[in-house]
């Protein structure tokens, strides 16, 4: 069984004014997150995204469909039982939310006081987990005396302190800077591996999937345009938004005018090489080339890792007997797609 489930979920706002069409945030969306994912929800500024974050954790209802955690369908429950569930569903938000009145660790203590937790209990749950998130020392200071990224880091601990089962993380990077950035994804990757908990990123930023999402979904105007693990959708993106958000993080192939710019600089034949394996490197595709007599230059790409995985995406303008050249690029082996570029 899926730990959540989405089925036809639409979101409709009506409209303002009588005789015109309601908004549709969220159109008929389907997804299931397996327990223990680190699934991404990807998309521009408008897409729907924040609001599918809502309708999971019950703070706004759906207009139809169905929202299962663990086999339950939350559009279905009481608003006291709705309550109940969102103690199982850990909140992270962009602006961090923390109260500007009371102290670190009191912030981390405040769900425990809605939910009836003993004084004692709170501190000795709050010490623990500003532990966890590396700020025991800052228990006693107020929000304004840190910075953005152990901000931050405090919201992961109140959202952490009622021990839930899920994560919920709305643009939880977007207002640091990178270095902070990769840390606040290092404590969630630490989270979802020590923890197991499961955890949904909802994002504007391709490197943040890239970095952290085992999986994601592409939203577009209230639509999952796209979905898949996060390596099969940055190596081989289907839709046209999918290939945007993956062009900001991997250089892609040059066409058009950047393109005829290149072949203006480089004399020969334009190859693309794509490595989509751990065994595929550039070293040895340059290798061959050499061994080969071969004259080349890589003219355009790059290597990344995406999940631990290598891939490669190179343009090379290639010259040379044109039967040298074939026989050369025959001989790199597995793991590797060759196609040269139309002229």
């Amino acid at each position: 069984m899926p730990h959540i489930s989405l089925r036809e979920v639409t979101k409709e706002y009506p409209a303002p004014r009588r005789g015109n069409r309601p908004t549709v945030a969220v159109d008929h969306v389907t997804l299931e997150v397996e327990r223990g994912d680190v699934f991404g929800i990807i998309g521009y500024s408008g897409a729907g995204k924040s609001t599918l974050v809502r309708l999971i954790n019950a703070l706004e209802p759906a207009t139809s469909g169905s929202i299962e955690i663990d086999g339950v369908d939350v559009t279905q429950l009481s608003a006291a039982k709705q309550r109940e569930m969102r103690t199982g569903v850990g909140m992270i938000f962009q602006r961090f939310n923390l109260l500007n009145s009371r102290s670190v660790r009191r912030n981390v203590e405040y769900p425990l006081e809605v939910a009836g937790w003993k004084a004692g209990d709170r501190k000795k749950r709050a010490r623990e987990l500003l532990d966890f998130v590396g700020l025991a020392d800052k228990a006693s200071a107020y929000p304004e005396q840190l910075s953005g990224g152990q901000q931050q880091r405090v919201g992961i601990a109140r959202a952490l302190a009622a021990n839930p089962e899920i994560l919920l993380a709305d643009e939880a990077t977007s207002a640091l800077d990178p270095e902070t950035t990769d840390e606040v994804l290092d404590l969630l990757a630490r989270i979802n591996r020590e923890l197991g908990l499961t955890i949904m990123v909802i994002t504007h930023e391709m490197g943040v999937i890239a970095r952290i999402a085992t999986k994601v979904a592409v939203m577009e105007r209230g639509k999952v345009v796209e979905q898949g693990e996060t390596y099969s959708v940055f190596t081989n993106p289907q839709t046209t938004t999918a290939k945007r958000f993956v062009r900001t993080v991997v250089r892609n192939l040059p066409d058009g005018d950047e393109l005829a710019e290149l072949r203006s600089q480089h004399e020969g034949r334009f190859f693309t090489i794509s490595f989509t394996d751990e065994g595929a490197t550039e070293a040895r595709v340059f290798g061959a080339l050499a061994r080969a007599g071969v004259d080349f230059n890589l003219v355009y790409g790059g290597v990344d890792a995406i999940q631990g995985r290598v891939y490669g995406l190179l343009t090379i303008a290639v010259r040379g007997d044109a039967r040298a050249v074939d026989e050369a690029l025959s001989t790199i082996g597995s793991g590797v797609t060759i196609e040269e570029v139309a002229a």
